[in-house]
C-alpha cells in the first residue's frame, strides 16, 4: 500500500473518531464544566500536589485560559493552593473537599455516558473495540517510550512500602477499595519478606521512578502464585504491564514451576484483558464484602506453564 492511502485511511478513521468523541463531550461534559475545565480537574486529582504550569503543559492549555481557570477553581472552593517549600514562587495545587466531590461527579456523568454508548454492542465488538484502543494507544505511545528508560528489577530495600503504596492509592482512587484492602496488601507482603524462598518481586522503574510491581510466590514445589501486579496510571501504555508479566512467567519456569495461578477482581477489566492474552483461563470464583463494603466477585485465574513453551528456559 502506497504511503498516501496510509494517509488517507488514518484522516478517515480520525475524522469518524472525533464525531465520535464530540458526541460523547457533549453529553457528558455540560455547563458549568465544559471538557477543558474537567480535564484540568481530573489532572489535578490524578497529579495529586501539581503546578499549574504541569497540567497546562501537559493538558495543552493556552497560559491565559489555564490561569483563569485556576482563579475561578480558586474563587469556587474547588482548588487550593500550597506554596512550594523548595521554590517560593511556585504553588502546588490540590482538589478541595467540595473539588473531589465534582470530581466524582464527572467520572460518573463520564461512565453513565459511555455505558449508555456501548449498551448495544455485543460482547465480541466490546472486546475487538478495547483491544483495538489498546493497539492504537501502544503504537501511537512508542514515541514516549523511546524517551524514556524502562527497568525491571528485584527489589530493594525501601520498594515493598512503595508497593504497598501504589496499591493503596490507585485501588482507592479508581475502584473505592478501603483500608482492609491495603492492610491485606501489606500483610501479604510483609509475610513475603520474611520468606522470599521460591519465589521474587520485581519493581518497574521508569526514568528512576518505580512505575508498577509483580511477584511470584511458592505455592508448592510445582506451583507458584502471581500477586502484586500493579501499574501506576501514569505510565500506562508504554508495554510495562507486559514486561512485568513476561518477567514473572519466565521466573515460573527457570524455577520449575508447572503451574501458575493468581486471585484478581471481575471489575478489573483491563487486568483480566491481559490474563487472557496469556492463556491464563478463570476457575473459580468467590464473593468478597471487605474491600468495597458492597460485593466484589474475586476470581482465580490458571496458567498451566506444561502448555505453554514461549516462557522455557
Amino acid at each position: 500500500m502506497e504511503l498516501i492511502q496510509y494517509v488517507e485511511k488514518i484522516r478517515k478513521f480520525n475524522r469518524n473518531y472525533a464525531n465520535v468523541l464530540g458526541k460523547i463531550d457533549q453529553e457528558i461534559y455540560n455547563q458549568p464544566f465544559p471538557l477543558t475545565e474537567a480535564r484540568v480537574i481530573t489532572e489535578i486529582k490524578n497529579r495529586n500536589g501539581c503546578t499549574a504550569t504541569e497540567v497546562r503543559e501537559n493538558l495543552g492549555i493556552d497560559r491565559g485560559y489555564m490561569s483563569r481557570i485556576v482563579q475561578r477553581f480558586e474563587d469556587e472552593n474547588i482548588i487550593v493552593k500550597k506554596q512550594v517549600k523548595e521554590d517560593k514562587r511556585q504553588y502546588s495545587i490540590y482538589l478541595t473537599e467540595y473539588g473531589k466531590s465534582i470530581y466524582e461527579g464527572l467520572v460518573e456523568n463520564a461512565n453513565r455516558g459511555v455505558d449508555k454508548m456501548i449498551q448495544n454492542f455485543s460482547k465480541s465488538d466490546l472486546s475487538k473495540l478495547v483491544t483495538s484502543m489498546e493497539t492504537i494507544e501502544s503504537i501511537y505511545s512508542k514515541e514516549r517510550s523511546f524517551h524514556s528508560e524502562v527497568c525491571i528489577r528485584p527489589f530493594q530495600p525501601g520498594d515493598v512500602g512503595y508497593v504497598a503504596h501504589i496499591h493503596g492509592r490507585l485501588y482507592d482512587k479508581t475502584y473505592k477499595f478501603g483500608r482492609m484492602f491495603e492492610y491485606y496488601v501489606m500483610k501479604g507482603l510483609t509475610e513475603f519478606m520474611i520468606d522470599t524462598d521460591g519465589g521474587e518481586l520485581w519493581v518497574a522503574e521508569v526514568n528512576g521512578e518505580i512505575a508498577g510491581s509483580i511477584a511470584i510466590t511458592k505455592s508448592s514445589d510445582t506451583i507458584a502464585q502471581l500477586r502484586w501486579f500493579v501499574l501506576d496510571e501514569n505510565y500506562q501504555g508504554m508495554g510495562i504491564g507486559k514486561k512485568l508479566m513476561e518477567t514473572a512467567l519466565i521466573f515460573c519456569k527457570k524455577q520449575n514451576y508447572l503451574h501458575v495461578f493468581l486471585w484478581t477482581v471481575s471489575t478489573l477489566e483491563t487486568a483480566r484483558h491481559l490474563y487472557q492474552k496469556y492463556n491464563f483461563r478463570p476457575t473459580e470464583e468467590k464473593k468478597n464484602e471487605e474491600w468495597t463494603g458492597t460485593i466484589l466477585i474475586e476470581e482465580r485465574w490458571d496458567l498451566s506453564l506444561s502448555d505453554d513453551s514461549k516462557y522455557s528456559k
